[in-house]
């Protein structure tokens, strides 16, 4: 009898062991944070186990602004956005036509502290260039930007540190040009004629001014 009960203590302590192992093991895994995704090659979401598998990886959805152009376009975006994470495409976009109106009134004007802001060098010599030359002839501009009919972009690349995104502006412009006597010898205010022009903007994406620089403007 003694032998038995000896024997059935022997047990439940061996059973005690069993329990407190399993347990005890289980309590420590079950503080640990169980983590909800798994980060395979490249950064793709893998699944936990136990949930279905994607059939395709994870394709980041497509800016409206990128529809139709073509696909090196869309890629030059995507690489700038990638080295930057500050890039935003309609900000961008939002800015750039922004500049545009400036540039182009200060142009007009003659404004060169306004261009020397906004613009590089070489695109600020030849506006400066064009302005005095217009000054030496007595000659004025009287334009009117009536609308921007459309802003889209027309190209865009990352070299090494340097992003460059070209824009086409399609704009409607009233271009009057008078004598020193203030008399219309070019252009007309009744008439607006549609201006396409094709604008390249820079940026070391580097540096902490978040500010692009005109260096480039062409026709389109």
């Amino acid at each position: 009898m003694i032998t038995e009960i000896v024997i059935l203590a022997m047990i439940a302590a061996f059973l005690g062991l069993r329990l407190y192992s399993v347990l005890g093991r289980r309590a420590e895994h079950e503080e640990e944070s169980v983590p909800q995704r798994f980060e395979g090659p490249d950064d793709q979401s893998v699944p936990a186990p136990g949930q279905p598998q994607s059939t395709a990886p994870a394709v980041a959805a497509r800016p409206a602004q990128l529809e139709g152009v073509m696909p090196a376009v869309e890629r030059g975006v995507r690489e700038i956005a990638s080295a930057d994470n500050r890039f935003d495409l309609t900000a961008f976009l939002e800015g750039a036509r922004g500049a545009y109106e400036m540039v182009l009134e200060a142009f007009w004007n003659g404004d060169r502290d306004t261009l020397r802001e906004l613009c590089d060098d070489d695109v600020y010599e030849g506006f400066v260039a064009a302005i005095e030359a217009r000054e030496e002839a007595g000659e004025t501009l009287d334009n009117t930007l009536i609308r921007v009919e459309d802003t889209r972009v027309h190209s865009a690349s990352l070299d090494d540190r340097t992003a460059r995104i070209s824009v086409l502006f399609v704009a409607d412009i009233a271009a009057v040009t008078r004598d020193k006597e203030g008399n219309v010898i070019a252009g007309s205010l009744d008439d607006a004629i549609e201006s396409r022009d094709v604008w390249t903007f820079s940026r070391n994406i580097a540096s902490k001014d978040p500010n692009w620089v005109l260096d480039e403007t062409d026709e389109g």
